[in-house]
């Protein structure tokens, strides 16, 4: 593959990965938001965020059956279309519920970006070079991320609605891909690949359930959380979550390093930075500098997070079955985002007596801390039986 291809390739890469950071466009304005309708629950303002990974969930299960039917970059192209479409409908009317579901219907655009991304990693890249793109796939979703919630929350600044303009990324992400991505038609199927999935691949999906549900407390809780002189202010909050990707971003350009080192270990390690980082935002809500280091301890844990799985995934199936591991990994992710809501203020509630923004950090440390024990006894126990 020559340089100018490889860069191309790589473009369309990044351009998929901004149609995820989409997802996070309404984080920075969501204290505004359950300010503007406060006859709504908080609990469904939250989902504004986690909302699109339920039909997110469906579209990724399918899309890993599609690439038998449907070539990879058309898929894309119809995900970029839906992703910008849905940004720019609660345009329309002044109405929480038009903004609810054209929040939820932007996760196909989002279950089709997702799994997809992976499938072209995988397809134009081997070896040792498929998990230095792998992270910067990692790296480009938290610059996708950083420049949405950073840029939607200064334009939402003043008026929270203005903040929708930053869905024009959908369309942009569609010329990159029409133009970068080669269309290498349908996937196949033969005697010796099937789309299979194996033990391997549910023990990280169930990892990502659990990293999802306690992560997602970062961007679903951080607007409300400040406090003292910081609170109400959208570009604090903002800017917190650009942090949060930022440090995405630096930490999936050094993975490789870290994997060396960590070996096995890289998914525990993700995980307690999160646990690090979720115990500062608990102690520090009215300092903003503490609450930045707790942000790039959280945006360490997913930069090294998601990519690490990804390519543990893509390396045990056959190539033909990458859509569907990472599809299977999608859906977990989703499935944790869209329960972490109600599941962690619930618990938060019933165990800590009230439902706050600090009490759900505290659930979360705990629960990420438990996950963390959990996931280095899987990692010892696999170790041993490759070495008996």
């Amino acid at each position: 593959m020559s340089k100018t291809a490889k860069f191309k390739i790589i473009v369309a890469i990044v351009s998929i990965s901004f149609i995820q950071g989409l997802q996070y466009s309404v984080s920075p304005i969501l204290g505004q938001i359950s300010e503007h309708y406060p006859n709504v629950d908080v609990s469904l303002v939250q989902m504004l965020i986690t909302a699109p990974a339920l039909l997110s969930i469906i579209v990724s299960i399918l899309s890993g059956f599609l690439v038998v039917k449907i070539s990879v970059k058309k898929l894309l192209l119809i995900g970029a279309v839906i992703a910008g479409v849905t940004g720019f409908l609660p345009l329309l009317a002044d109405n929480f519920w038009l903004l609810f579901v054209s929040r939820t219907v932007y996760g196909i655009g989002l279950g089709i970006a997702t799994t997809m991304n992976v499938a072209v990693v995988a397809e134009f890249f081997e070896g040792n070079v498929r998990a230095q793109v792998m992270g910067i796939q990692a790296a480009s979703v938290g610059a996708g991320v950083a420049v949405v919630s950073t840029l939607g929350g200064m334009l939402g600044r003043h008026v929270f609605t203005n903040s929708y303009f930053i869905n024009v990324i959908g369309f942009i992400a569609f010329v990159l891909i029409a133009v970068c991505l080669p269309d290498t038609g349908t996937v196949k199927e033969t005697e010796s690949e099937k789309i299979r999935l194996n033990r391997k691949v549910f023990m990280i999906d169930l990892f990502g359930v659990l990293e999802f549900i306690f992560l997602m407390s970062f961007t679903t809780n951080i607007a409300m959380h400040i406090s003292g002189s910081l609170a109400g202010n959208t570009t604090v909050s903002g800017n917190l979550t650009g942090i949060f990707s930022g440090a995405q971003i630096v930490i999936g350009l050094l993975l490789g390093m870290i994997a060396k080192r960590a070996g096995r270990m890289t998914l525990p390690l993700a995980m307690f930075s999160f646990l690090a980082g979720a115990a500062i935002l608990v102690a520090f809500p009215a300092s903003f500098p503490m609450l930045a280091v707790g942000a790039v301890l959280c945006g360490f844990s997913q930069g090294m997070f998601v990519p690490t799985a990804l390519t543990e995934l893509s390396n045990s199936v056959p190539q033909v079955a990458t859509a569907m591991a990472s599809a299977s990994f999608t859906c977990a992710m989703n499935l944790g985002q869209l329960i972490s809501p109600y599941a962690l203020n619930t618990t938060s509630g019933v165990l800590l007596g009230e439902t706050t923004t600090g009490n759900v950090y505290i659930i979360a440390v705990i629960g990420m801390a438990v996950s963390t024990v959990l996931a280095v006894i899987w990692k010892m126990s696999s170790a041993r039986k490759e070495n008996s």
